[in-house]
């Protein structure tokens, strides 16, 4: 068994000066992400406007298969256009870890 996790750290349009702003651009992207069947919530800036990290974790028998899911989360985080990926931070871990 397999573990994995990804953070993203995204930088927000200017015009996200608010938490109902930020929670504008951050929701469509929770929601684009399950389609992949990843546990994922926004884990990390909670109070600044203009900056988001979200957070994504995944189970699999396969290390690939995993590392394949957490490529097209990335994929996806990166090729929105409204807001800009500033780093990924990810790791696998095995359940002899």
């Amino acid at each position: 068994m397999y573990t994995g996790t990804a953070a993203f750290d995204v930088l927000l349009p200017g015009d996200a000066r608010s938490l109902k702003a930020k929670r504008g651009y951050v929701r469509p992207i929770v929601a684009a992400l399950r389609r992949f069947e990843v546990a994922v919530a926004e884990v990390g800036a909670l109070d600044l406007h203009g900056r988001a990290e979200i957070g994504v974790a995944a189970v699999a028998a396969d290390p690939r298969h995993l590392a394949a899911v957490l490529d097209s989360c990335e994929r996806l985080v990166a090729g929105r256009p409204e807001i800009e990926l500033l780093a990924v931070r990810r790791r696998i871990w095995s359940d002899e870890d």
